[in-house]
């Protein structure tokens, strides 16, 4: 490489020189053992990865547990603001969510129907709610599969999807 370097300057012109640019490292050779080192750490995560990948190894998975109580929910939303649930075996009103309330019910509801808008599904059919017997509590939408683990939002937010449970008994 070469660099412009200013040497002298007189009344009006001014003379530059071109001098080569230093290079400390020019005979020195970047350390083999580094690079080995480098190339066999890179190999062995990418093993790693891949193997445990195929054998499961290091992954963790919930055990498959009992449903305690299932519901199939359908829910409406009216003019006001409010949404109506139902209970969509028994066809009757369970519950309704005056607006402005129940504000994380709502959210979850909406991620739900927003995958159902993407995939062209209308508004009809049921959602599931679902108590579990490791005590997880789980909405499903069986015409997506989509399901939110309640539980993951916190005790507050599954308990505000819970009474929908109990109202949904105290329905039929």
């Amino acid at each position: 490489m070469r660099r412009l370097a200013l040497v002298q300057q007189r009344e009006s012109e001014t003379i530059l020189e071109i001098k080569p640019m230093s290079d400390p490292f020019r005979d020195r050779r970047f350390p083999r053992p580094a690079l080995v080192g480098a190339a066999f750490l890179i190999g062995f995560s990418l093993a790693a990865a891949i193997s445990a990948r195929f054998t499961d190894i290091g992954t963790f998975k919930n055990p498959k547990a009992a449903a305690l109580e299932t519901r199939d929910l359908r829910f409406e939303d009216r003019a006001d603001g409010a949404v109506t649930v139902y209970d969509a075996d028994a066809g009757r009103q369970v519950a309704v969510l005056e607006p402005g309330t129940n504000v994380f019910v709502r959210g979850a509801l909406r991620s739900l129907a927003r995958a159902r808008r993407m995939e062209d599904i209308g508004p009809l059919p049921a959602f599931r709610l679902t108590h579990w017997a490791d005590g997880r509590l789980t909405i499903e939408d069986p015409t997506t599969s989509r399901q939110i683990d309640l539980g993951a939002f916190g005790i507050t937010n599954a308990r505000s999807f819970a009474f929908l449970l109990t109202a949904a008994e105290q329905a039929k």
